[in-house]
């Protein structure tokens, strides 16, 4: 049985031609496609830390490299480490009312770490202040840094000044009266092209770095004393800490947690936002949720009959409407080439939305068309031919499937409410509420070994109500047929005919 996030037995051809399940996949409602991972454009919407959900600028996170200044992981496990409370004497032994002081330690819940294993002096307060190991070539990386930054600066003022060469075949009037800035700062002594003169500058380069002749021995103990592989920090422990890479546990010390982000999906095609989510860390709720499992029928596999090459295996499989409208299911066969022809990638008789139409005239569309008119595709993702090799035919039924709206409280009814609706019971074996278990005829073709896994396919066609695309003068919904190529895995082929 296929489910959502387990075996992925039931997969759905994206745009671009890779095979994802319905938990992967996006649904862009202006295009009326598909979206996989590698279809949508990434954004990073904010940084915060996961552990105090503090919010962070990005100019903020990039001046911290990414890391809260306030939260800590294990150098060893890397866990989260805790605040713990110790006591310390009190100040004055000898007065019977001196009570003792409150003094806070990091901990690791999990390892049994502390900041008191490396030496780490504890600290009065529990929200900071705890010292970080300086690195002795701090000073030096922060000099090439800087030389890396100049030279992309300089890089990046002789593109515009090529720029402005290009651009500059004719004089001004300004240029022939000689009122010119350039003019004025030549008077006042001043160089006349400030970025002419910033190139000139060349960055400083730091002092390179010179091999030494003279090694120091390595250390007897090596070679004398046995080596205890706990006291020896491991690849992972020197690689958390790149800058000083321990070699030794004693010298372990707290790493800064790494910043979590939050990101939105935008489509290439229409750049139109398919996934968003709320800004606030402690919230998962998204203010944009367009998932294909809300908006797309669903399949799963009920039960298949034992496969036998060049024998019909009777299939069952479910149908499920997720939406709040009405749909009608359509199969038709399964093409694998990309061709316009062939395929109407994924939308059929799909009617131009008016963000992709171009209008013949602005002044006779309506003002709430302009600013959808005006925004043009930036990538026009083109169809790519499916490389799933199939390897059975299903028998293309004739008749159709209508679903139900989907309906929360039909779950827990008993009745079996089957909405009078005429069904060919030659297809459709049962249904409730908003499902329905269809039953095909899958054939393994000839010639294949046993133990081949047989792979099947067809193309659903399902009626997609689009609630968005409407106008002041039409405010019906939109409802056009929408095309989508599905592969069915369904085992090892077991005998022949």
């Amino acid at each position: 049985m296929a489910h959502v996030v387990g075996p992925e037995v039931v997969k759905y051809a994206c745009t671009c031609g890779l095979l994802k399940s319905i938990s992967s996949l996006y649904f862009c409602r202006y295009c009326c496609q598909l979206r996989c991972g590698f279809c949508v454009c990434h954004e990073v919407d904010s940084h915060f830390c996961g552990k105090c959900c503090e919010n962070l600028p990005s100019s903020e996170a990039r001046l911290k490299k990414n890391r809260c200044g306030n939260c800590y992981i294990c150098p060893s496990c890397q866990q989260e480490l805790s605040t713990r409370i110790g006591s310390k004497g009190p100040s004055n032994p000898e007065d019977p009312k001196s009570t003792p002081k409150k003094m806070y330690y990091l901990s690791c819940l999990y390892c049994r770490w502390s900041s008191r294993d490396v030496g780490i002096p504890d600290q009065s307060a529990a929200t900071g202040g705890w010292p970080d190991r300086e690195n002795v070539n701090a000073n030096r990386l922060q000099e090439i840094i800087e030389m890396y930054k100049a030279m992309v600066l300089a890089e990046k003022q002789q593109k515009e000044k090529d720029k402005k060469k290009q651009r500059g075949k004719y004089l001004s009037y300004t240029d022939r009266t000689g009122v010119t800035a350039a003019a004025l700062r030549k008077r006042i002594g001043l160089p006349v092209d400030i970025q002419h003169s910033l190139l000139k500058a060349k960055p400083k380069e730091p002092e390179p770095a010179i091999a030494k002749e003279d090694v120091e021995d390595l250390p007897e103990e090596l070679l004398t004393k046995p080596v205890n592989l706990t006291e020896v920090t491991t690849i992972e422990q020197r690689l958390l800490q790149i800058d000083l890479q321990p070699t030794t546990v004693e010298k372990l010390f707290p790493v800064h947690k790494q910043l979590s982000i939050k990101r939105s999906l935008r489509c290439r095609s229409c750049e139109h936002n398919v996934s968003k989510p709320e800004y606030n860390p402690n919230s998962v709720k998204f203010k944009i949720q367009l998932f294909a499992y809300y908006h797309v029928p669903e399949i799963r596999i009920v039960t298949v009959e034992p496969l036998r090459a060049g024998r019909p295996s009777e299939l069952i499989i479910k149908f499920t409407n997720p939406t709040q409208h009405q749909t009608t299911i359509t199969i038709l066969s399964l093409v694998l080439s990309g061709d316009e022809n062939e395929v109407k990638e994924e939308t059929g008789d799909q009617p131009s939305l008016p963000q992709e139409k171009q209008p013949p005239s602005l002044s006779s569309q309506p003002s709430s068309l302009l600013s959808l008119s005006s925004r043009q595709p930036s990538i026009t993702i083109k169809p790519r031919p499916v490389s799933q090799e199939v390897n059975a035919d299903v028998a293309i039924p004739s008749s159709k499937v209508i679903l139900p709206p989907r309906d929360d409280a039909a779950e827990y009814d008993d009745s079996g409410d089957t909405h009078n609706i005429q069904d060919d019971p030659k297809l459709v074996v049962w249904r409730k509420s908003n499902k329905a278990f269809v039953k095909l005829l899958v054939t393994p073709k000839q010639g294949l070994a046993l133990n081949t896994e047989i792979v099947a396919g067809f193309t659903m066609q399902h009626i997609y109500t689009n609630t968005i695309a409407t106008t002041v003068e039409n405010r019906e919904p939109d409802k056009h047929d929408h095309n989508i190529r599905v592969f069915l895995t369904l085992g090892n082929l077991v005998g022949f005919d």
